[in-house]
Protein backbone atom coordinates (compact mmCIF):
# COMPACT_ATOMS: atom_id res chain seq x y z
CA UNK A 1 0.00 0.00 0.00
CA UNK A 2 1.51 3.30 -1.10
CA UNK A 3 0.53 6.54 0.56
CA UNK A 4 0.41 9.58 -1.65
CA UNK A 5 2.34 12.66 -0.46
CA UNK A 6 -0.86 14.70 -0.23
CA UNK A 7 -2.34 12.08 2.12
CA UNK A 8 0.73 12.30 4.37
CA UNK A 9 0.40 16.08 4.41
CA UNK A 10 -3.27 15.79 5.38
CA UNK A 11 -2.49 13.39 8.24
CA UNK A 12 0.35 15.64 9.43
CA UNK A 13 -1.93 18.70 9.33
CA UNK A 14 -4.65 16.83 11.21
CA UNK A 15 -2.16 15.71 13.86
CA UNK A 16 -0.97 19.28 14.21
CA UNK A 17 -4.51 20.42 14.90
CA UNK A 18 -5.03 17.64 17.44
CA UNK A 19 -2.55 19.06 19.90
CA UNK A 20 0.96 18.29 18.73
CA UNK A 21 1.75 22.00 18.59
CA UNK A 22 0.45 22.39 22.14
CA UNK A 23 2.61 19.49 23.30
CA UNK A 24 5.69 21.10 21.74
CA UNK A 25 4.84 24.44 23.34
CA UNK A 26 4.50 22.71 26.71
CA UNK A 27 7.86 20.98 26.31
CA UNK A 28 9.56 24.23 25.31
CA UNK A 29 7.98 26.08 28.26
CA UNK A 30 9.08 23.34 30.68
CA UNK A 31 12.62 23.45 29.30
CA UNK A 32 12.76 27.23 29.67
CA UNK A 33 11.57 26.98 33.26
CA UNK A 34 14.26 24.38 33.97
CA UNK A 35 16.98 26.54 32.41
CA UNK A 36 15.85 29.54 34.45
CA UNK A 37 15.94 27.48 37.64
CA UNK A 38 19.33 25.99 36.80
CA UNK A 39 20.78 29.47 36.22
CA UNK A 40 19.39 30.51 39.60
CA UNK A 41 21.09 27.53 41.26
CA UNK A 42 24.33 28.23 39.39
CA UNK A 43 24.37 31.86 40.56
CA UNK A 44 23.84 30.72 44.14
CA UNK A 45 26.48 27.99 43.88
CA UNK A 46 28.98 30.53 42.54
CA UNK A 47 28.81 32.32 45.91
CA UNK A 48 29.46 29.16 47.95
CA UNK A 49 32.88 28.76 49.52
CA UNK A 50 34.48 25.93 51.40
CA UNK A 51 35.90 22.48 50.84
CA UNK A 52 32.83 21.09 49.03
CA UNK A 53 32.00 24.20 46.99
CA UNK A 54 33.57 23.03 43.73
CA UNK A 55 31.85 19.64 43.94
CA UNK A 56 28.49 21.27 44.62
CA UNK A 57 28.94 23.69 41.70
CA UNK A 58 29.75 20.74 39.46
CA UNK A 59 26.63 18.87 40.63
CA UNK A 60 24.49 21.87 39.77
CA UNK A 61 26.22 22.29 36.42
CA UNK A 62 25.63 18.64 35.53
CA UNK A 63 21.91 18.64 36.40
CA UNK A 64 19.77 17.74 33.38
CA UNK A 65 16.34 17.79 34.99
CA UNK A 66 14.50 19.96 37.47
CA UNK A 67 14.10 17.05 39.89
CA UNK A 68 17.89 16.86 40.23
CA UNK A 69 17.98 20.50 41.34
CA UNK A 70 15.04 19.91 43.68
CA UNK A 71 16.91 17.00 45.28
CA UNK A 72 20.01 19.15 45.93
CA UNK A 73 18.09 22.21 47.14
CA UNK A 74 19.02 21.74 50.79
CA UNK A 75 22.70 21.18 49.97
CA UNK A 76 22.84 24.47 48.08
CA UNK A 77 20.77 26.42 50.60
CA UNK A 78 22.73 25.07 53.59
CA UNK A 79 26.05 25.91 51.94
CA UNK A 80 25.17 29.57 51.37
CA UNK A 81 26.76 31.96 53.86
CA UNK A 82 24.58 33.06 56.77
CA UNK A 83 23.85 36.72 57.35
CA UNK A 84 24.73 38.02 53.89
CA UNK A 85 22.19 39.96 51.87
CA UNK A 86 23.31 38.30 48.63
CA UNK A 87 22.91 34.82 50.14
CA UNK A 88 19.44 35.76 51.38
CA UNK A 89 18.55 36.92 47.87
CA UNK A 90 19.74 33.56 46.50
CA UNK A 91 17.63 31.68 49.07
CA UNK A 92 14.53 33.68 48.17
CA UNK A 93 15.08 33.19 44.44
CA UNK A 94 15.68 29.45 44.78
CA UNK A 95 12.49 29.08 46.82
CA UNK A 96 10.55 31.15 44.29
CA UNK A 97 11.86 29.04 41.41
CA UNK A 98 11.08 25.77 43.17
CA UNK A 99 7.61 26.93 44.19
CA UNK A 100 6.81 28.02 40.64
CA UNK A 101 8.04 24.82 39.02
CA UNK A 102 6.77 22.39 41.66
CA UNK A 103 3.59 24.28 42.52
CA UNK A 104 1.52 21.12 42.89
CA UNK A 105 3.76 19.64 45.54
CA UNK A 106 5.23 20.71 48.83
CA UNK A 107 8.63 22.25 48.17
CA UNK A 108 9.70 21.27 51.65
CA UNK A 109 10.10 24.83 52.87
CA UNK A 110 8.44 26.35 55.91
CA UNK A 111 6.35 29.39 55.18
CA UNK A 112 8.25 32.66 55.47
Amino acid sequence: MNTAPHEIAQVTAAAHHLGLADERFTRVAARRAFVEMKLCFMRAAADIEGPHAAALREQVRQADEAIELWLMRYDVLDALPVGQARALAHRIEIRRQLDSLFKDSDSGFPSM
